[in-house]
């Protein structure tokens, strides 16, 4: 390969990288002005700017001023809209009263529906909640009125449902499903979700059974920009999910979509979650699945979607959504191990292979994998100790993450040109055998341990056939072993961004272990390469260049602004009080109040007050006693039933409160509920962790009914908080400075009162 050969690889290979990245999704034009009967990036932002306003979780004033902008924004479609309201404490024991806003269109059959859903709450407290979900909303808003405009009548009714307490427990969706009278007719969910603000939007399938007849369709209905691979969807049937999707299938065998966006993950349940953020690109994105995704099911039957069959499926660019049935694994991946054996005894017989060369052609693979494996794991844990601010980003993705994966993808790229040039005296032909032996081993294990993994095989028929021309070329066309290359960059360049996004960048080490296996699989073309010592150097000094922009961006600003904590905690049995906070890194706004010595009180222990990431306060201070009225706790039933104790406690907030955790002690409790709603079995196990939190509309208030054994010693905590410790009379604290947010996933700016007591 001449010079100038291996300079245009070089480039086309960027080339194609970058391009696995950007054509994914699709790019923003303004269309305000676009045919009524298409969907409009613009007018769905109108609806977005108008929901991400303010914070409008459960109990909050803007809650029902969300609610009910939607209402009318769905009657001037001409829709009949409803408001199914009632308690409901989901599988998370988080109570609350919960309000979804419905809606039909009416079908030409009463056979299955399709079900159009996002959530319109926000997280608490201080979340904008434009992303997450205020973008679904106006998603299915603007379709809605789309399709309306072509005034056909479709084949299935369509319901549009609007669920509420999404971020508190899947409340309304389990509201639905459970107790509305539509849930029996629906036969296929789309939901649209958020955990950033831009970036792609990854598809998700939720179902009991097999998802081929779901993919089948999927591909049927076009979307133009689909981005989903049954990797994620392997991934995400083994972990704890969390859409309201999720209680359709668990509850109701109700089989669906989700359609979620994970970039700028720094900005998900803060108030950075606002119009201006919104990635437009992704708006559109949403807005190019459910387009044709709406044409093509309300008229499909959707009371054939289900099977026992799964389908192996992945997208790339022009040929969209690609699959093919479980069936095919072990053959395709015989067929590959049979090709690799005879193109290994045809190298020998030709005398084109060296055995003792192969064997040597090991080392420098797993020297790279060795080296970039353990520098990706402990790269953000080196991190946070140079720069222990990052610790206050509890999701772990920081406002310079983006620069972290640059930085240590050329850092891998770095290793791997390095030590490939120590051994650069190996034939290519020779060094091309470890990467489609270790691929293969990939492609095996996940054939036997994540099946929605194993199209890894796909590359490696493309790497075979590179193998092949190799070894029988002395000149082998550089720009044909470039194209054999494509299937590898498009279909798995974009996970070296994706799983620190979507993960945090604990999981740097998936970016580094994966530039690796990437750089490895194109040996064809790198190992004609003859100053790979060079191209190390230049990643190593751009990596250095990285490190520098990273440690620019590393101190907070107004848009990126540091998360911070300060709560007020009065104990109404000691009649003390202290300043919290959860940062682990003062600011001076936070200094003010709690000093920087790491107070423990035994009122304040770890499993007093629950957090999305298991949180505990860091720093606690003495506080002034301020009259803050305490909560009113009455036990209204006490008696023995059939040689059992029914206890009824009501608690009565005596000030505007928004939530209150109630735990309790090592008691085994027979039967629970709270406000009439039974609660989940582990809020009756004999466990010191939290019973039940309710969050608190209208400043209701909470009676829970107990029935345990008699002579049970039985101890309640009630942690009664308040939002509102910036505003409160009681208080004068200062506004943030700008550089500041409020603390997603925590309790926050809260004034909050324990009182224990005994029954």
């Amino acid at each position: 390969m001449n010079r100038i050969s291996r300079i245009l690889t070089l480039i086309l290979l960027l080339l194609a990288t970058y391009l696995s990245f950007v054509t994914i999704m699709p790019t923003y034009k303004q269309d305000g002005n676009a045919s009524t009967t298409f969907f409009s990036t613009d007018r769905a932002l109108k609806h977005v700017a108008e929901i991400g306003k303010k914070p409008h979780a459960i109990g909050f004033k803007a809650h029902a001023e969300v609610k009910n902008y939607i209402v009318e924004e769905l009657q001037k479609l001409g829709l009949k809209t409803t408001v199914q309201e009632g308690y409901t404490a989901g599988d998370w024991g988080n109570l609350s009263y919960a309000s979804n806003i419905l809606a039909k269109i009416k079908g030409k059959t009463s056979d299955k529906a399709l079900l159009l859903l996002s959530h319109y709450d926000s997280n608490p407290h201080s979340s904008l909640g434009a992303s997450d979900a205020g973008s679904g909303v106006a998603t299915i808003l603007e379709s809605v009125r789309a399709y309306l405009q072509e005034n056909k009548t479709p084949k299935n009714d369509i319901i549009i449902l609007f669920s509420d307490g999404e971020e508190l427990g899947l409340n309304g969706a389990e509201l639905f499903v459970n107790k509305h009278p539509w849930a029996k007719d629906v036969g296929l969910v789309l939901n649209f979700e958020a955990r950033g603000s831009g970036g792609p939007s990854y598809m998700l399938i939720e179902t009991n059974q097999g998802n081929s007849r779901l993919i089948e369709e999927f591909t049927a209905a076009n979307p133009e920009y689909p981005v989903a691979n049954s990797f994620a969807y392997s991934i995400y049937k083994m972990l704890p999910n969390d859409t309201d999707l999720t209680v359709f299938r668990e509850d109701a065998d109700i089989q669906g979509f989700n359609f979620a966006f994970i970039d700028d993950h720094f900005d998900y349940h803060t108030e950075k979650d606002n119009y201006e953020r919104l990635d437009k690109k992704t708006l559109s994105h949403q807005g190019s699945y459910l387009m044709p995704l709406l044409q093509h099911f309300a008229d499909a039957d959707l009371s054939t979607l289900k099977t026992n069959e799964d389908a192996i499926y992945f997208t790339v660019p022009v040929f969209k959504t690609v699959s093919y049935p479980f069936s095919w694994i072990w053959p395709m991946f015989a067929i590959a191990v049979l090709l690799f054996i005879i193109l290994l005894i045809l190298g020998f017989k030709n005398k084109k292979l060296d055995a003792k060369e192969i064997i040597i052609g090991f080392a420098p693979l797993l020297i790279s994998l060795l080296i970039t494996g353990v520098v990706g794991y402990f790269s953000y844990t080196v991190l946070k100790i140079i720069y222990p601010q990052y610790n206050d980003i509890l999701h772990g993705f920081t406002y310079n993450g983006y620069t972290y994966i640059t930085t240590f993808t050329l850092v891998a790229l770095a290793v791997c040109f390095y030590v490939y040039h120590k051994f650069k005296k190996l034939k290519t032909p020779n060094l091309v055998v470890a990467p489609i032996f270790i691929w293969l081993v990939i492609s095996g294990m996940a054939a036997v341990f994540l099946k929605g993994a194993s199209y890894t095989i796909i590359p490696v028929f493309a790497l075979l056939a590179s193998f092949m021309i190799v070894s029988n070329q002395k000149k082998p066309n550089p720009f044909l072993l470039f194209f054999l290359t494509l299937p590898l960059l498009a279909i798995f360049a974009p996970f070296v961004k994706m799983f620190p996004v979507g993960l945090g960048l604990k999981m740097l080490v998936a970016s580094t272990v994966l530039t690796t296996l990437l750089f490895v699989a194109i040996t064809p073309i790198f190992g004609f390469y003859k100053h790979k010592n060079r191209l190390a150097l230049l990643c190593l000094l751009l990596s250095l260049g990285g490190f520098a922009m990273a440690h620019l961006k590393s101190n907070f600003t107004k848009d990126n602004a540091k998360p911070s904590s300060l709560l007020y905690v009065l104990d109404a049995n000691s009649n003390t009080a202290k300043w919290a906070t959860y940062d682990s890194y003062l600011t001076e706004w936070t200094a003010q109040y709690v000093n920087n010595t790491k107070t423990k009180p035994q009122q304040l222990a770890s499993n007093t007050i629950s957090s999305k990431y298991n949180s505990n306060f860091t720093y606690v201070t003495n506080a002034p006693i301020k009259n803050i009225l305490v909560p009113k706790i009455e036990k209204t039933v006490d008696t023995l039933i059939n040689n059992q104790r029914h206890l009824k406690i009501c608690i009565t907030p005596q000030r505007k409160v928004n939530r209150l955790d109630i735990y309790k002690n090592n008691v085994a409790l027979a039967k629970a509920t709270a406000n009439g709603v039974p609660l989940p079995n582990y809020s009756l196990l004999d466990t010191t962790n939290k019973f039940i939190t309710h969050y608190i509309s209208n400043n209701n208030y909470t009676e829970i009914s107990l029935i345990l054994e008699p002579n049970a010693p039985l101890e309640l905590t009630f942690y009664e908080a308040s939002n509102d410790l910036l505003t409160n009379q009681h208080f004068s604290i200062p506004a943030r400075p700008v550089n500041e947010i409020p603390m997603p996933f925590v309790l926050n700016d809260a004034i909050l009162i324990t009182k224990t007591v005994k029954f």
